[in-house]
Parts: structure tokens; C-alpha cells; sequence
């Protein structure tokens, strides 16, 4: 098995096209030039969604089919490069209040309303509207007021105040670009079939079974970074549901499937002695992988027990040992592709014995029958609800041993595995004390969502972001700062001493990168994570059997 890491995928792609006459990642075809036609198959094992539109709610599943058929505004290359994409330059005004965008000419959404100023505005309003449910678009355009079209090729944003990461926020699929005239239907029927400007089509959705994509013989928007131009390689792609990671693997080993996503520790390690796939390595930006712990409430209002748990508990030994050297410890609360993370190990140093001196200060020194700890008669329990659309085996894993961590100090972890519905239901009702929840956003703006007290009011979706529950007036004003701020010395500061804030409350257990491996059949050239969110794809993809 190859591994492509994210970082080299330009590089690899780009030599191999020049040096070999090879397309990337995949053996030479007859003239150099990747091969026109054919079907690729595609399976997934995140959650289906229950809207392909992901404007509404924005989720990571949204954002893996809705790569192949929306675009967005702007994208990033694989230096972290914002490059174009529908639109062709940007500025922002001196007094940081507006950014003016110029838009690509020529460009149709496919079911033939033109791309222009007016569909922008349209977007951003839908995006804005409460009756959308919009969470994760909908927190990211907070200090956008509205939208105005100059002229058709002319979009101005205008901000309540400075916002340093919009660029950032616009590369994200779930701000993604669709057209006016479909977004008039109604929220059930652009559910089934979003229209955009990508270069596949939704012809069909088959519920928990598959979505079928067809190419978009019109399309000429790629992205500044893509490989070629012009439409796609493939004249279809079949995007199927199967949730069982080792049916997701056998359909793939039996050329059933051609790439897999969510791929389980121990089938990277086997894969990787398999000459007929390749992995691509490609961790999510925004926020590390971790375990928040509500501060809102008891007993984690006090930072002692929190500390506690934190310090208490080693982690470390129970990753090494169930993700087979694919995961490596973080210990900052962004990913390791942020450039601006910032981590301090010392804050997470494992001391039993200390881990008991403070619970006992906080009080919780008897014990019961069951040798856990108690005060006032009432147990030290937590609550701790687990997504497992969205938590992995070997995660689920961890979460076991770190329960029986947790009891050694005399603390009761109550692990309750829930479908994807009743686990934001548990989430909405603020019944959890521990709670992994992945977040991806790109930049380190995702700390505002995250950590800002703002984030504890709920978005029109119900979903709120801020499930630490942490509220911290300073903290709330480093990271409104370090969003206004253009200066980038100034920003790496203000994001570093809110990371600080954020690590020495005891609220974070950062555990490791969102991990994003796929695997893809030798035989299927071109498939990418695309930098923003590390969603493949399949644009440049084409088929050499």
C-alpha cells in the first residue's frame, strides 16, 4: 500500500504527471493522459445524511458527497494557500467592514441559472435564514449583515464588525455555492437533489443504500489547484452507504467499491501490505479530536474535579495500543495542520495520587459499596454520551479504558452508545457530563465557535458548539480580538494565549487529529483530499482498468 499524505499530494501528483507519464497515484495508461469514462464507486461509513444540502445543519457527511456536485466561492491549495475558485479575486476594504469579490465569468449552475452577484446573495440569505436550520454555515457568517450585488460579476460582503477568517469560512463546503431558482423549492425537495455548479449531478437518492451522480458535460469551474479543466473524467459515480467498517474493506479488496472512507486502525495496518491500494492521510483542520467536559454544571462546575479527570486518567497508553501507531497524542485543542496550534504537555502530565488529593478537596472523599466515590450521599457519576455514527471502534475502545481509569480514582463514567438523532437530542436536553463531538472548521476561528460564551446559545438548528459550556469573559475577548486582527504576528498571539486559556481550564482533553483515511484501488487515478476540509474529491479521478 502507498500512502499519500496530504502535504505531498500537488508534488506527487504534479512529478508523477511530468516525470512518467503517469496519472497521480495510479499506473501509466497508454498516452500519458488519464482515461475518459467509467464508473467509480464509492463508499462511505460516516453517517447518511439526512439532507444533501449542506447548508442545512453542515455536517461532515454533507460534506464528503456534496464535494463532487457544489462549489464554493474560494478554496485552499496544499500550502494552505486561499486560491480561487468561483470567484476570481477579493479585497478587503481598508476599515475591515466589507470584502468585495469578483466573480468568475461563464460559469452556470447546472440547471441553468447563471452563477452571478445576485446568486451570492441568495446563498449567504439562505444560509442566514432560521427556517434553513443552518448551523455550521450559519455560525461562520455571524458578522456578515448582508450581501450586495454591485453589478453580475461584483459580490460585497458587508460585517457587523472585522472578520479575520472569513476567506477561510468561505472555502468550507457547507457555504458552498447552489442555485437561486432550486433553493425556491421547497427544504424537501432541495434536500434530494441540491443544484450547483460542480462537476457532477444528483440523479438519484436510494435511502440507506446509495446516491448516483452523473458528469456534468458542462462544467468548467475546478478550483485554482485541480489537475485539469474542463468536465470530469468519470461519466458516473455511485456513492453508497455501508456501515460496517469490514464490509467497507471486503467490497473494497473484492474491486466492488474503489474507495472507502473512515478506514478502521487495523485495516490500515493490513492495507499496508496490499500493492493494490493506496492510503491518503488526510487529518481535518479546525479542532483536534477530544473530550469536552460541561462546565455547566456538576460536578464539573468545579475546576478540581475537572482537573482531576484530566490528570488523572492516561490516555496515551490506551492510543497506542488500539490505533496501531495511525493516531499520534495532541495535546493543543486545534489540529496539527492549523498552523497556529499551540499545545502545552506539561498541563496533562498523569498523576493518580495528586488526581485524589483534589478530588478530596472538593469534597468527594467517601466511597460506596462499589468503591466510588461519593459526597452527601450522591455518587461521582458521568454521564457520557457516544455517537456511534461518528465515533469509530477503536475509539469506543478508548472510551472504555478511560472509563476504567476513571474508576480506579473512584469515578463512575456511564458510557451510553446513541444513534446520530438521540445523541444531539442528549446534547440539546444538557444530559452530559463528557462528550466527544468532532467540529470542523477551517482556521483557528474554530476556537470562537467552540469556546466563545456565545457558543452556548443554541443555533436556529437547536446545535450549539460551545459543549464545554465554557464561559470566560477574557477568554471571550482574546478570541473577538484575534478575529478582528489582520495583523498576523498579532494573531498567532492572541490564538496562542486563548489556546492557553482554553487548555489551563480543564474543560479540554485533546486526544488527537480527526482522522481522515482513505483507501483507493490502484486502479483509480486523481482522487484527492481537497485541502479546506480534507473531503476527496473525485473531479480529477479516472479510471486505468
Amino acid at each position: 500500500m502507498r500512502t499519500r499524505p496530504l502535504s505531498l499530494l500537488a508534488l506527487a501528483s504534479a512529478g508523477a504527471l511530468l516525470l512518467a507519464g503517469c496519472t497521480p497515484g495510479g499506473a501509466a495508461t497508454d498516452d500519458g493522459t488519464p482515461r475518459a469514462g467509467g464508473t467509480l464507486t464509492y463508499a462511505t461509513g460516516d453517517a447518511e445524511p439526512t439532507c444533501l444540502d449542506p447548508h442545512v445543519g453542515g455536517n461532515y457527511p454533507q460534506a464528503l458527497v456534496s464535494t463532487q456536485y457544489l462549489e464554493s466561492l474560494v478554496s485552499k491549495d496544499a500550502d494552505g494557500e486561499i486560491v480561487p475558485w468561483l470567484a476570481d479575486s477579493w479585497v478587503e476594504a481598508d476599515d475591515g467592514l466589507s470584502w468585495t469579490f469578483t466573480l468568475r465569468d461563464g460559469v452556470q449552475f447546472t440547471d441553468g441559472t447563471p452563477f452571478d452577484a445576485a446568486a451570492v446573495a441568495a446563498n449567504v440569505a439562505h444560509l442566514q435564514d432560521p427556517e434553513t436550520l443552518s448551523s455550521t454555515g450559519y455560525l461562520a457568517l455571524q458578522k456578515v449583515t448582508g450581501v450586495e450585488a454591485v453589478d453580475a460579476r461584483t459580490a460585497r460582503f458587508d460585517l457587523s464588525e472585522p472578520d479575520s477568517a472569513l476567506l477561510e469560512s468561505l472555502t468550507q463546503p457547507w457555504l458552498a455555492m447552489e442555485s437561486p431558482e432550486a433553493l425556491q423549492r421547497s427544504q424537501e425537495v432541495n434536500c434530494e437533489s441540491p443544484v450547483g455548479t460542480g462537476p457532477f449531478v444528483v440523479e438519484s437518492w436510494t435511502k440507506q443504500d446509495r446516491v448516483v451522480l452523473s458528469r456534468n458535460d458542462d462544467y468548467s469551474s475546478p478550483p485554482a489547484d485541480a489537475d485539469h479543466d474542463g468536465p470530469a473524467h468519470l461519466d458516473e459515480v455511485v456513492w453508497r452507504f455501508i456501515p460496517d467498517s469490514a464490509a467497507r474493506y471486503a467490497a473494497l479488496q473484492a474491486g466492488q467499491v474503489d474507495v472507502i472512507d473512515n478506514v478502521q486502525p487495523d485495516t490500515l495496518v493490513a492495507a499496508a501490505k496490499d500493492d493494490t491500494l493506496d492510503e491518503i492521510d488526510a487529518p481535518r483542520p479546525g479542532a483536534a479530536n477530544r473530550i469536552e467536559l460541561n462546565s455547566g454544571k456538576a460536578p464539573f462546575d468545579d475546576e478540581r474535579v475537572r482537573q482531576a479527570f484530566i490528570t488523572g486518567v492516561d490516555v496515551n497508553d490506551g492510543i497506542d495500543s488500539l490505533f496501531f501507531g495511525t493516531a499520534k497524542r495532541s495535546y493543543s485543542p486545534l489540529s496539527s495542520v492549523e498552523p497556529l496550534a499551540w499545545s502545552d504537555e506539561s498541563l496533562f502530565d498523569v498523576d493518580p495520587d495528586a488526581a485524589g488529593d483534589l478530588l478530596d478537596e472538593a469534597g468527594w472523599t467517601e466511597r460506596d459499596s462499589e468503591g466510588y466515590r461519593t459526597k452527601g450521599g450522591e455518587r461521582l457519576s458521568l454521564e457520557f454520551p457516544v455517537s456511534t455514527n461518528q465515533s469509530i471502534p477503536a475509539e469506543q475502545s478508548l472510551f472504555e479504558q478511560i472509563q476504567a481509569g476513571a474508576k480506579q480514582l473512584g469515578i463512575e463514567v456511564v458510557l451510553s452508545p446513541l444513534d446520530l438523532s438521540s445523541w444531539y437530542g442528549a446534547l440539546a436536553a444538557n444530559d452530559y457530563d463528557l462528550v466527544s463531538a468532532p467540529y470542523t472548521k477551517v482556521g483557528p476561528d474554530v476556537l470562537r465557535i467552540l469556546y466563545d460564551t456565545a457558543g452556548i446559545t443554541p443555533a436556529p438548528s437547536g446545535y450549539f458548539a460551545n459543549l464545554a459550556q465554557l464561559s470566560d469573559p477574557a477568554l471571550d475577548e482574546l478570541l473577538t480580538d484575534a478575529a478582528q486582527t489582520s495583523d498576523t504576528d498579532e494573531r498567532a498571539d492572541l490564538y496562542q494565549q486563548a489556546q492557553q486559556t482554553i487548555l489551563e481550564s480543564y474543560t479540554v482533553l485533546p486526544l488527537y487529529d480527526q482522522q481522515n483515511h482513505y483507501l483507493v484501488r490502484s486502479s483509480v487515478t486523481g482522487v484527492r483530499a481537497l485541502p479546506p476540509v480534507s473531503a476527496v474529491t473525485l473531479y480529477d479521478a479516472s479510471r486505468t482498468d
